[in-house]
Parts: C-alpha cells; sequence; structure tokens
C-alpha cells in the first residue's frame, strides 16, 4: 500500500526523466511527427516540477491528483498528447475517487482505465503503432503480476519490462493512426515516441517505488 508521498515522488520522477530525454524524444519525433513532442512533454513537465509542492499541500484524494494532472495534460501539452495523455489521467482518477491510500491492484486497475481511455480516444489498438503499443502490454503484465503477490516494486518492474518489447515492437510495424501514418511505409523502422513516452513514465515509477521502499 502506498499513500501521496509516493505518488507525488512518483510525479517528480516523471517529469524529471522526460525532461532528461527531451532531445531523444525529439528525435523519435522527428522521423515520423512534427519534431516536437520531446520540447512539448519537457515543457509541460518542467511547470508540473513547479505545481507538484502547492498540488501536495492541497491535495491528498488520489482521484483528485489524477484528475489535476489530466486537465494540465490537456490545456499544457501541445498537439494530440495533451488530450491523449490528459485521458489517461482522467481515466485514473475516475477510477481512484475517494483513495487515499492505493493498493497495487488499484494502481493497475487506474493505469489500465487510463489505457482504454486512450485507445478510445485515439481510435486506435496495438499494432497500429501509438502509445497503446507499449500500455496495453504493461497493463497485461502488471495485472498478472499483482495476481502472482509480486511486490509493488515487482509489479511496476514487469510493466516497464513489457512496455520495453512494445516499444521495439512498434519499430516493426508501420503506422495506421496518428501524423506517423501519412509516411506509410517509411514508419516502419522508426520507435514510436508516444510509447516511449509510457516507457520513460513506468521506469520512473520503478525508482521512486524503490527509492521510497514501496511494498
Amino acid at each position: 500500500m502506498f499513500g501521496k508521498e509516493y505518488i507525488f515522488a512518483a510525479l517528480e520522477a516523471i517529469s524529471r526523466e522526460i525532461i532528461e530525454h527531451q532531445e531523444e524524444l525529439n528525435h523519435l519525433d522527428n522521423a515520423i511527427g512534427d519534431g516536437d513532442h520531446g520540447t512539448n512533454m519537457a515543457r509541460f513537465s518542467q511547470s508540473i516540477l513547479q505545481e507538484l509542492p502547492d498540488l501536495a499541500a492541497s491535495k491528498d484524494d488520489f482521484g483528485e491528483i489524477f484528475h489535476y494532472m489530466g486537465m494540465r495534460c490537456i490545456n499544457g501539452i501541445g498537439g494530440s498528447a495533451g488530450p491523449l495523455f490528459g485521458t489517461f489521467y482522467l481515466r485514473a482518477g475516475m477510477a481512484s475517487q475517494g483513495k487515499k491510500s492505493m493498493e497495487a491492484a488499484d494502481w493497475v486497475m487506474a493505469f489500465n482505465a487510463g489505457t482504454i481511455g486512450v485507445s478510445q480516444l485515439g481510435k486506435s489498438n496495438e499494432g497500429d503503432k501509438t502509445m497503446v503499443d507499449a500500455m496495453f502490454p504493461a497493463g497485461r503484465a502488471m495485472q498478472a503480476a499483482v495476481e502472482e503477490g509480486r511486490s509493488f516494486a515487482e509489479i511496476l518492474l514487469s510493466g516497464v519490462e513489457a512496455a520495453q518489447n512494445g516499444v521495439e515492437y512498434t519499430k516493426t510495424i508501420q503506422a495506421s493512426r496518428g501524423r506517423a501514418s501519412y509516411i506509410g511505409m517509411r514508419s516502419i523502422g522508426h520507435q514510436d515516441p508516444g510509447a516511449t513516452t509510457i516507457l520513460l513514465m513506468l521506469q520512473a515509477m520503478y525508482k521512486a517505488a524503490q527509492k521510497l521502499n514501496v511494498e
């Protein structure tokens, strides 16, 4: 079980991880998109780092925290990423309403709710070369780890490993959704930046869980 201390540590870690990988994300997006995914995500993450202290002082309901993040994504991230990441957080928030602490199973349920929201909004499924190619496998792996009774850090690690495989998979397929679909066959061989961002988020959550010894 974990409380707000962990989730705010995780949000900080996610923000720093994205800022650190800004140029990598831009490079990936430059091949199949507008080339500004890293810049947009890093600018947003810088803003979140400034807002986290006040947010931590004013909110302790996970539903409210995720709802705040969702609205900030929608209003603060450029391009299609804003609504997509925003929907992820909003749906995760709906699944977490009233919770001031979470079990690992609660987190996985929230993650999967967010994944379904992203899939519905983007009209995307696995194999379309989008962020859900990392999200769906990660959600399945984390759910399996929950059912096996693993620790929270182990559950997150299983999600990281599955998301990594999903990211690698995006290199092998042609995009059929989003701006990358405009270049058709030329999208094959390139890694999806949105899926990569999901991987970075899960890696940051895993590192934060290890640092705080979250069980």
